[in-house]
């Protein structure tokens, strides 16, 4: 497995992936997205400050991460961002997505991240298990803020200092 940065044509694979996710109700997002979506999406990353990082095997795209900015526009908020990761389910529990987290950690030294953090729901149990693993800790608990076909689910945010320095 290679991770490598993302060319225009992975964004046919990278949006069947996300969709996947929407499908499964793993994000808060309902409706599938559209190639324009991660088009404009793509558009906003950038691989000097907030990348997106793209798992890939004897060319295929196992999964892919990004790391977005926090409250864009707020300069004291400028060392922390998000990051988000997807795995076609084909290949879930084979490594991936540990494979994106660690390479996107190694690099947030040099993009001047000295706070990690993932938004996810508290169902997903995977994510969950995955962020520990990685010294993420839960910062943040929404209480029953997603809802699903009736069924409301809470959001968590588990977050991990990369930089000791104050």
């Amino acid at each position: 497995m290679i991770i490598r940065a993302p060319q225009e044509s992975d964004l046919t694979c990278l949006v069947d992936i996300y969709n996947q996710a929407i499908n499964e109700q793993k994000i808060a997002i309902t409706e599938p997205v559209t190639l324009d979506d991660r088009e404009i999406w793509l558009a906003g990353h950038n691989a000097e400050k907030h990348p997106v990082l793209i798992a890939e095997d004897q060319g295929e795209i196992l999964g892919f991460l990004s790391i977005s900015p926090y409250r864009p526009g707020r300069a004291a908020l400028r060392h922390t961002a998000h990051v988000s990761y997807f795995v076609d389910k084909k290949h879930h529990h084979q490594g991936v997505a540990s494979a994106l987290l660690d390479k996107a950690i190694s690099i947030c030294p040099k993009l001047e991240i000295k706070n990690l953090f993932a938004i996810i729901l508290e169902n997903n149990t995977s994510s969950v298990n995955l962020l520990k693993k990685f010294g993420f800790e839960k910062w943040a608990h929404l209480p029953l803020v997603a809802e699903f076909e009736g069924i409301e689910v809470d959001q968590v945010y588990y977050g991990r200092r990369i930089s000791k320095e104050k």
